[in-house]
């Protein structure tokens, strides 16, 4: 796949299969318009069995935003069912994310407001630079996060800090991010990138299997059948070749060499 495929998203991939990409709208602060959904919609379903990505992280063309919302034209003339179908496709695309069968970190570069923030949570870890906003200011616009927010904030920050959040419509800075447990880590500007790509790459020294099954376990954790899917996982994960070799190479005191079977 080639950045030439898609005119809002650019796609680098390093030699130790880390993908980086840049949602490459910077005049408008990356805002999320119909187009740069639909294009993360396509590129999430292309990269999934893609051998060049291991890991992907999602960052913003530009040092002011990751993404600094939705874009407010297009809200604009939204009519009751306009607004509930473009809130539904928002969520499925989002949904695709967080379940994503390989690590997805957002590199929070500045602005992310709304629905900027919204993708940043649906990534299964985030990075934010020490000059990152995030916020979901929607209430000011007479409306409420439509594309996840209102889930998944109380599960990363707990209801009453999310409650204040959405209610209020203030974003806030890294370090109270940090704090609230809403990003793991805060860098510099100059050293973000690199620290995010070393974290990736910490990653995929583990199986590749393994870090699937994982992810999905974790996702499963306000399910009615949360345990029993751990189990069901773990069990699967017993029945690999990388399983083997993880407890040969342990045994034998030497790296694994994992091959994703």
């Amino acid at each position: 796949m080639k950045s030439s495929d898609f005119e809002f998203l650019k796609l680098d991939h390093n030699q130790n299969r880390v993908s980086v990409l840049t949602i490459n709208r910077p005049e408008k602060l990356n805002a999320l318009n119909r187009s740069v959904l639909n294009e993360l919609d396509q590129l999430f379903q292309k990269i999934r069995n893609d051998q060049k990505t291991g890991a992907l992280i999602i960052t913003g063309a530009g040092e002011k935003a990751f993404v600094a919302g939705a874009d407010i034209k297009e809200l604009s003339s939204l009519t009751k069912q306009q607004g509930e179908t473009l809130s539904a496709a928002g969520q499925s695309i989002f949904d695709q994310i967080e379940s994503f069968n390989k690590p997805v970190i957002a590199l929070i570069n500045g602005y992310a407001l709304g629905g900027g923030a919204e993708l940043a949570m649906a990534c299964h870890i985030r990075i934010a630079t020490d000059s990152a906003l995030i916020g979901l200011p929607e209430v000011s616009l007479g409306l409420i996060p439509g594309y996840g927010g209102t889930q998944r904030l109380p599960n990363l920050v707990g209801k009453s800090k999310a409650m204040e959040m959405v209610l209020t419509g203030q974003p806030i800075k890294a370090d109270e991010a940090f704090r609230i447990g809403l990003v793991n880590h805060v860098q510099p500007a100059a050293d973000a990138l690199g620290y995010t790509i070393k974290l990736a790459e910490k990653m995929l020294k583990n199986g590749p299997i393994a870090l699937e099954k994982a992810i999905e376990a974790i996702n499963s954790v306000y399910s009615n059948n949360s345990y029993t899917k751990e189990a069901t996982l773990f069990g699967q994960l017993c029945d690999t070749n990388d399983f083997r070799e993880g407890i040969n190479a342990f045994l034998e005191k030497r790296n694994a060499d994992f091959k994703g079977n």
